[in-house]
């Protein structure tokens, strides 16, 4: 896909993965949409990149929100190509004996609930269009439990599983869908996680993380025809050789 005049939401955009992939795909030509539940930082991003951005506040654990923003996307842009499903919180970190309740279901209404709800809310407006891209930013945690993460680990498995599970309903109408898994990030969720000190990923060095900008870099490529042999399922930027294919090495 030539990325240019096409419309791409981002959920998640104010900070993080969210924000670079709105410079990245801002670069590149793209109307945008931004979602995420400060206003204010959306509007000063808008402001850094440029271009035809449109910014939304709202809460992805909303299904009403996130129709809504959508809809208002397509109508401005006269269209959506392609959802990033990126919001996504770490909190509560905390084993399960002392985990409180209330912020665990919390963690999955936005992982989780947050995830269904762009999916449902794009999906007709990709359809009528003869198909789309659905990406979602997963985690290694989706594939094995981390000491803390109860929470976490259990809302990237069931992302995972939703992805894997709209391409099952949808690929066969033009609809792409696809998991990025980009490894430990220097974002403010690894300062959350670093404060912790619970389990072993507390313990990296904030070198040790990836910029923000090369998820940014995999989702663009990941809207391009050369990842179609990945539909269906979740990319690793931790393999090098899709590192080389993005163009990071």
């Amino acid at each position: 896909m030539d990325i240019k005049g096409k419309t791409v939401v981002i959920t998640g955009a104010s900070r993080g993965i969210g924000a670079d992939a709105a410079r990245v795909f801002a670069a590149a030509g793209a109307n945008l949409a931004l979602l995420a539940r400060s206003g204010d930082s959306l509007e000063a991003l808008a402001k850094e990149i440029g271009g035809n951005v449109l910014t939304c506040a709202c809460d992805v654990s909303d299904y009403a929100a996130v129709a809504a923003a959508i809809t208002k996307a397509s109508e401005r842009h006269g269209g959506v190509d392609v959802l990033i499903n990126n919001a996504g919180v770490v909190d509560p970190i905390a084993r399960m004996e002392v985990a409180d309740p209330a912020d665990w279901g919390r963690l999955i209404d936005i992982n989780v609930k947050g995830v269904f709800n762009g999916m449902r809310a794009v999906l007709p407006i990709l359809k009528s269009a003869g198909g789309g891209t659905v990406l979602t930013v997963s985690s290694g945690a989706a594939h094995g439990p981390v000491e803390g993460w109860s929470a976490y680990c259990a809302s990237k498995a069931a992302a995972a599983m939703l992805t894997r599970s709209l391409h099952h309903e949808e690929g066969a109408y033009g609809i792409r869908v696809m998991g990025l898994s980009p490894g430990t990030v220097a974002t403010e969720m690894q300062r959350v996680i670093k404060a912790s000190g619970i389990n072993p990923v507390s313990k990296l060095e904030w070198s040790d993380h990836i910029p923000a900008e090369w998820p940014a870099r995999a989702l663009m490529w990941m809207c391009s025809s050369d990842a179609d042999e990945f539909l269906g399922s979740e990319i690793s930027l931790r393999d090098e050789s899709i590192r080389k294919r993005v163009g990071l090495i």
